[in-house]
C-alpha cells in the first residue's frame, strides 16, 4: 500500500497562492465545499456541466427524499445563508428533490460569494498536473493541477488550481442492465424503451408509461420509488402493468424495518412489499440479463434463470441498477481505489454495503478520502465508488474535513464527527440497485 503524507500542508509555492480550488459539480456537496472554503477565505472556482446548479437532483426531483431538513443542510451552508436571511424549513418533514433544490441549494447558490465562482454549462473532461502526467514524480505536489474544461459553446480550456474536489456524483453514471457488468448486448437496438432510473411517472413522463408495461431492474429504495409511481399510474390508467425484475436469486427487498429512523424509508418498503402480495407488482426474480433486443411490439430481455435461457418481453424498460463512478477524467491523476467497490482504499471498508448501512458508517474524513495524488479527493456520493449507502450528512463532514485539511488546520481536519439515524438496509446488493434518497 502507497504511503501518504496524512499531515495538512500550507500552499508551498508562491504560485500555488494564487490559484483556487477547483470543484467539480455543483450540487450539494460541491456548493456545501464552496461554503467551507468561504468561512476559511480560500478562493474556489465550482464547474457544473449541467445548465443549472443541482441538476441530477433537479432530474429526480418529484422523487422524496427519506431523510428530514434537519440531515439534509451543511452546517456552513447553514450559517452563510442565515447572514442572509434563511430560515431552516420545517427540521423534521423530509422534502422532495424539487423542494431541497428550491429551499435549500439553488439559494446557496445565489450567495454572493459563491455565485460569482460557479461555472454552468461546464463539463470536465480531464485532470492531470501541469506539464505532466500520471507516471512523472518530480515536483508532483507543488506543481498546479491542470483542470481541462468543455463549455457550452464547445471550447475547451485548461484552469490551474491548487487543489482539485470532484463532487460531481454518479447519476449519469448507471450501472449495467446487463449481469456481467459490462454494456448491455443489443442495447443500441433498445436504447429508446431504456428510461433511466427514478422517471416520473405521474408527472413529465406520464405518456411515456400510461396504458403499457414497464419492466423495472433493481432491488434499491430506487427501483421501490418507481414502482409505486407505477402502481399508482395502473390504478389511474387502464392497461398499466408492472413487472419488477431482480437479479438476484430472490427478492431480498428494500427496508421495511420499524427500527428505522428515516421512517418515510421504513414505509416504502412497507409499500412494496403489500403491493407485490396483493398481485399489483409481478416479480421476476433471479433473472440474469444478457441481451436486449426488439420484438413485434416493445422489447425483449434475454437471459439465464434457474439454468435456462428465458425471454421476457416488455414495453419500456427502467434502469434501476445503481451507480458506478465515472473515473475517465482521472486517468491521468494517481488514485488508489478499492478494487471491488471504486471507492477510496481507506473508506471502502467502513461502507462495505454486505456490513453497512447508511447510519452505521463510522466518521471519515480526509485521511479515509486522500489517493496518492496530494491535494485531490473525490466527495460525495462518487466517493462511494459502487457502494449505495450514502447520506448528504456524511458527504457534508466529508468537505468539512477535506477543507480543513486545505486550510492547513489539522486539529479540524481529524476531529471527525458524524451523528446520523439509525437505519435499516440502505439496498441490498451493490449490482441490484442504488438507494434513494438521502
Amino acid at each position: 500500500m502507497t504511503l501518504l503524507d496524512l499531515t495538512p500542508r500550507g500552499v508551498t509555492t508562491d504560485r500555488l497562492s494564487t490559484l483556487p480550488v477547483a470543484i467539480i459539480g455543483a450540487g450539494p456537496i460541491g456548493l456545501a465545499a464552496a461554503a467551507h472554503l468561504t468561512e476559511r477565505g480560500i478562493d474556489f472556482v465550482v464547474f457544473e456541466a449541467g445548465g443549472e446548479v443541482a441538476a441530477s437532483v433537479r432530474a429526480w426531483g418529484h422523487t422524496r427524499l427519506f431523510s428530514p431538513w434537519k440531515h439534509l443542510v451543511d452546517p456552513a451552508s447553514r450559517r452563510l445563508l442565515e447572514q442572509h436571511g434563511w430560515t431552516l424549513p420545517e427540521p423534521e418533514r423530509a422534502p422532495t428533490g424539487a423542494e431541497l433544490v428550491e429551499q435549500y441549494v439553488a439559494p446557496l447558490a445565489d450567495v454572493e460569494e459563491i455565485a460569482t465562482r460557479v461555472r454552468l454549462g461546464v463539463q470536465v473532461i480531464g485532470v492531470t498536473r501541469e506539464g505532466m502526467d500520471r507516471t512523472r514524480t518530480r515536483a508532483r505536489a507543488t506543481t498546479p493541477f491542470a483542470v481541462r474544461i468543455r463549455t457550452a459553446a464547445g471550447e475547451v480550456e485548461e484552469i490551474a488550481a491548487r487543489a482539485v474536489i470532484d463532487a460531481s456524483g454518479t447519476y449519469t453514471s448507471p450501472n449495467s442492465l446487463s449481469s456481467s457488468g459490462l454494456e448491455l448486448l443489443g442495447m443500441s437496438e433498445v436504447a429508446d424503451a431504456v428510461a433511466p432510473a427514478l422517471p416520473d411517472v405521474l408527472g413529465r413522463d406520464r405518456a411515456r408509461f400510461a396504458g403499457r408495461h414497464t419492466t423495472v431492474v433493481g432491488a434499491g429504495h430506487s427501483a421501490a420509488n418507481t414502482l409505486l409511481g407505477l402502481v399508482e399510474l395502473a390504478r389511474q390508467e387502464p392497461g398499466t402493468t408492472v413487472t419488477w425484475l431482480i437479479r438476484n436469486a430472490q427478492a431480498v427487498r428494500v427496508s421495511s424495518s420499524a427500527d428505522d429512523e428515516l421512517a418515510d424509508r421504513a414505509r416504502l418498503g412497507s409499500r412494496v412489499d403489500n403491493a407485490v402480495a396483493d398481485g399489483r407488482i409481478t416479480v421476476l426474480d433471479g433473472f440474469e440479463i444478457i441481451r436486449g433486443r426488439r420484438a413485434a411490439e416493445g422489447v425483449e430481455l434475454i437471459g439465464h434463470r434457474d439454468g435456462d435461457v428465458v425471454m421476457h418481453r416488455t414495453d419500456i424498460v427502467v434502469n434501476a441498477t445503481g451507480f458506478r463512478p465515472d473515473l475517465d477524467m482521472l486517468r491521468e491523476i494517481r488514485l488508489e481505489l478499492d478494487e471491488i467497490v471504486e471507492a477510496p482504499k481507506r473508506l471502502a471498508p467502513l461502507i462495505d454495503p454486505n456490513v453497512h448501512s447508511c447510519g452505521t458508517v463510522e466518521p471519515h474524513g480526509f485521511r479515509e478520502l486522500q489517493h496518492p495524488e496530494q491535494g485531490f479527493f473525490i466527495v460525495g456520493m462518487k466517493s462511494y465508488g459502487r457502494a449505495p449507502t450514502f447520506l448528504l450528512a456524511t458527504g457534508y463532514e466529508q468537505v468539512r474535513s477535506v477543507t480543513a485539511w486545505l486550510a492547513g488546520d489539522a486539529a479540524s481536519a481529524s476531529n471527525v464527527e458524524l451523528v446520523l439515524p439509525a437505519t435499516g438496509v440502505c439496498s441490498t446488493n451493490i449490482g441490484q440497485g442504488g438507494g434513494c434518497c438521502s
